[in-house]
């Protein structure tokens, strides 16, 4: 078995080298097999070595030290896919038989290498682009290829992305190279590994990149040179170029020619030359795009972790499900009872996802009626209905490049949920009383209180609709699920709260939070924001106490059907004795009867009030 050594960070990113021919020292010092200048690794750093299969790495007592899979080693057996880190290097041990990128188009079977041989280079060096001008002009080949060296060398610094420059670069390339398939192969820094990320076919354009044989691959990556390979299966030859980059290696295009017919040497000069120019650029799009990527990812999850207050393991599960929706533009479907808080994780996932800086349209759509709301959605033209005096563009429109969130979607009629289904199937959509078609760039977030599986098999709402929308499901969680998210959700809105109100609080007395704590919240988050915000006007001190909360958290009433039915009028009963006897020995007044009570003065108000108490304590004074 044969192994790989690729350099995939720090500044071994782009080293290749084979194992097995013998042990590789690896260290600062001249004398090593991979020399690598950097003051921190030592000397004579490490050793690897392969014997009878497997990969031995031996650190003969390094100064900052040898680590494998994040942990410090002397000596270890290393296997496919290990990582090795040394100071600011990173390497991956690849499997030199292993195929390539299993997202691309499915190499024949039995695909292998049967003969790999080095492209011979003119003595002038290939990757001189000077003297290739030189040459091609002797040769009197200027026009065409030289015009498309000066074309590819001034249309890629200008792209917008990855993937208007590898496009860029591949038509190029066709325009002068007579092949019939090509595959580009970028070095991916994540993984240590090629991976085929375009494929272009000539008539044809974009298609799916085909496979690789990674030895093939390694091989033009260890060479740093153009190669040949003929596979078992394949009718063609493969030609495999390296796109070179300061010290390393961008990638590898590997081109596929027709009836094994060999690339002549004018066009082997020609892309080593449009290699060394778009090799670099090249590499800075794809890194560019990934970070991209990462940063979306990154800034999905700094927003559910700022919108979606909680650490409880119930809501970490919704902020892991935001992370992972939010890059993509598929159709989000928010599930839970009322006042959950679905429009924060429609924002979340808004936020976190590509379309972050176009706008965030929410609609309510049981707020209007059927007809308010085809007009408020989709607008209208002028003279489409009795006091339509002019055009009006609809949320669809305003939600251009962004994202529309439906609230309440069940609500929606069987008129809208048509012209609905439309827009998710066409993309495409009319104003009311219009004829233009008009291009709907949404990404579409919807959210229901209500069981949809249910209504569809009522027969109030359309299944394809549902089977369209119900494309990511998300589940937020009640209150009474997560109460460990109270406290966290109190404070917030504490803070939110107090200012506004120039009020200094510190926080919530231990029975405040025992008592919220202990309640159900049936209007969960939503009449936990109240609750605080009435706390907060009635609050004295600099704590939040149990007597400023709302009644409904103090006095819960009694149960639809109650076990014992005589319990709560038993119990009321007995407080409205103990609050009159309280009453009638203090002389009516409630501030002497609430010291007698230890109770605060207003919570004995609120419960005189709540028991009907108000004309027996008036008459007391």
């Amino acid at each position: 078995m044969a192994f790989v050594l690729l350099g995939i960070g720090g500044p071994a990113a782009g080293i290749v080298r084979k194992l097995g021919e013998g042990p590789l020292t690896i260290g600062r010092g001249e004398h090593n097999g991979l020399r690598l200048p950097d003051a921190a690794v030592s000397r004579h750093h490490c050793v690897l070595e392969v014997d009878n299969g497997g990969i031995h790495l031996r650190d003969p007592g390094s100064f900052n030290g040898t680590y494998v899979n994040g942990a410090r080693v002397s000596e270890a057996l290393l296997r496919q896919g290990d990582e090795i880190r040394i100071c600011t290097s990173l390497f991956r041990i690849l499997d030199d038989q292993l195929d390539s990128d299993p997202d691309c188009r499915d190499a024949p079977a039995g695909a292998t290498v049967v003969r790999t041989h080095r492209i011979e280079a003119d003595p002038e060096s290939p990757f001189e682009l000077e003297q290739l001008a030189r040459r091609l002009y002797r040769q009197e080949r200027t026009r065409a290829e030289l015009a498309a060296l000066l074309e590819l060398a001034s249309a890629l610094p200008p792209t917008s992305g990855f993937a208007e420059a590898k496009r860029t670069f591949l038509e190029a390339v066709f325009r002068i190279v007579p092949a019939e398939r090509a595959a580009l192969l970028m070095l991916d820094p994540s993984t240590g590994a090629m991976t085929a990320s375009y494929g272009w076919k000539r008539g044809t354009g974009p298609v799916p990149p085909e496979c690789v044989p990674e030895s093939a691959v390694a091989h033009c990556l260890d060479e740093k040179a153009g190669v040949m390979a003929e596979v078992q299966g394949l009718a063609n030859s493969l030609w495999l170029c390296p796109l070179p980059c300061n010290d390393g290696i961008a990638g590898v295009l590997a081109l596929e020619t027709t009836g094994g017919e060999e690339i002549k040497p004018r066009y082997r000069e020609w892309l080593c030359a449009a290699g060394r120019i778009a090799g670099g650029l090249l590499l800075c799009q794809h890194e560019l795009e990934r970070l991209r990527r990462a940063n979306q990812g990154l800034m999905a999850e700094m927003d559910a972790r700022r919108l979606i207050v909680g650490d409880s393991a119930a809501i970490a599960a919704v902020k892991e499900q935001i992370v992972k929706a939010a890059p993509s533009d598929a159709t989000v479907l928010i599930t839970g009872e009322t006042g959950v808080g679905k429009e924060p994780v429609a924002r979340a996932i808004h936020a976190g996802s590509a379309r972050a800086h176009g706008p965030f349209v929410a609609v309510n759509c049981a707020a209007l009626s059927p007809t308010l709301l085809e007009s408020d959605l989709f607008g209208h033209e002028r003279g489409a209905f009795t006091g339509a005096v002019a055009l009006k563009r609809g949320r669809m429109e305003a939600a251009a490049g962004g994202t529309l969130f439906l609230d309440e979607i069940g609500e929606l009629d069987a008129g809208i949920q048509a012209r609905l289904l439309r827009v998710l199937q066409e993309r495409e959509f009319e104003r009311v009383g219009g004829l233009t078609r008009l291009r709907a760039d949404i990404r579409l977030i919807a959210a229901t209180n209500r069981n949809l599986a249910e209504e569809v098999e009522r027969g109030a709402f359309r299944k394809d609709l549902y089977y369209r929308i119900n494309v990511v499901a998300i589940h937020v969680p009640p209150l009474r699920e997560r109460r460990a998210d109270i406290p966290l959700l109190a404070a917030h809105f504490l803070s939110l709260s107090s200012a506004p109100a120039a009020r200094r609080l510190r926080g919530l007395s231990p029975k405040a939070r025992r008592r919220m704590m202990a309640y159900d919240w049936p209007g969960n988050v939503r009449e936990l924001q109240n609750a605080i915000e009435h706390a907060i006007v009635f609050s004295r001190g600099e704590w939040i106490e149990e007597e400023d909360l709302p009644e409904s958290l103090l006095e819960p009433a009694a149960p639809e059907s109650a076990s014992e039915p005589g319990y709560y009028s038993s119990l009321r009963e007995a407080k409205r004795r103990i609050l009159l006897a309280a009453l009638a020995e203090s002389g009516g007044s409630q501030q002497e009867a609430a010291r007698r009570l230890g109770l605060n003065p207003s919570h004995l108000s609120r419960l005189i009030r709540s028991l009907g108490l108000r004309s027996e304590a008036g008459s007391m004074r």
